[in-house]
């Protein structure tokens, strides 16, 4: 299972779905993971529970979710043919978009803003069907088919300036006019997720664990479970390896601090288990991110 979605942003500089849809009597089940660059999901319709970082939102039809780069979330819906998930997705590496802002300093700096500053908010609800947003992704998908290649960079950084106005006007209607009572749904795992920020180093001693939250180990897995979809030895790892990625890409630090700094101070351990959710080692991730962003430069 992949934690660190590996959609290369270097090779696709944007990834895009326009009203994908997910039907059937099903919950569409996702998993704790992270990604490089910038993702907006717009939600036409659907309902479920979003988890991003240790806070949970409800989602509902006509929201939109910024996540950041490299920021644990997790999506579960409720799917069924007659409460269908339709979203729309733009997914892309802002350091390549950056200098296409220079002339326009207000939106500039509210693109640096969604890519570097922490957000009082990653949700804003009630958006509706805007028409000035849906009439940009139509546009783009209508003309995704016919671009060659070569077109790629351009198109999608004019693509990247209008959405970020459009993005930035609705920002703001919703910082001056917030919408209560909708954003935040109290959810039973926050606190285990707060208690696991703080441990994830950690040996994990479910026992522990489960004494200092003043639950049974069973409760404590099956609270867990039930609210996420995933398992906290499965959510432990994601964290590994989100904290994993930042210091390989972020930092010079060797493979075998890296791996103590996140916990695991077996060397060979970590490279295996990096291996297995990433399909490469540590310091072949390492080389190929810098070998990415020297070509770029």
């Amino acid at each position: 299972m992949t934690y660190i979605h590996n959609v290369d942003l270097q090779e696709i500089p944007l990834y895009f779905a326009y009203q994908r849809a997910s039907y059937g009597n099903e919950q569409f089940q996702g998993t704790f993971h992270a990604h490089q660059g910038i993702e907006i999901l717009f939600i036409h319709q659907g309902k479920g529970t979003l988890i991003i970082e240790q806070k949970s939102y409800e989602i509902t039809s006509g929201m939109m979710c910024i996540f950041q780069p490299y920021q644990l979330h997790h999506v579960q819906m409720d799917v069924s043919r007659e409460t269908p998930f339709i979203r729309s997705i733009v997914h892309f590496e802002p350091s390549l978009y950056e200098t296409y802002f220079d002339k326009w300093p207000g939106l500039q700096a509210f693109f640096r803003k969604v890519h570097m500053s922490k957000l009082s908010g990653n949700c804003m609800y009630n958006l509706g069907e805007p028409e000035a947003l849906h009439s940009l992704l139509r546009s783009l998908n209508e003309r995704l088919p016919s671009l060659s290649k070569n077109d790629y960079f351009e198109e999608f950084s004019l693509f990247l300036v209008a959405f970020f106005r459009v993005l930035k006007q609705l920002w703001e209607q919703q910082t001056e006019h917030p919408v209560l009572g909708a954003a935040r749904k109290t959810h039973q795992a926050e606190r285990i997720l707060s208690w696991l920020e703080h441990h994830y180093k950690e040996p994990l001693r479910l026992d522990h664990m489960a004494s200092e939250l003043h639950l049974s180990p069973y409760h404590l897995s099956h609270l867990f479970k039930e609210c996420t979809g995933s398992s906290i030895s499965d959510y432990v790892t994601a964290k590994k390896m989100q904290q994993a990625i930042l210091l390989l890409t972020a930092t010079d630090q060797s493979i075998a601090r890296i791996g103590e700094e996140i916990g695991l101070t077996n060397c060979s351990y970590f490279c295996k288990l990096f291996k297995t959710h990433m399909g490469t080692t540590p310091h072949q991730y390492r080389k190929q991110f810098h070998e990415k962003f020297k070509k770029m430069n």
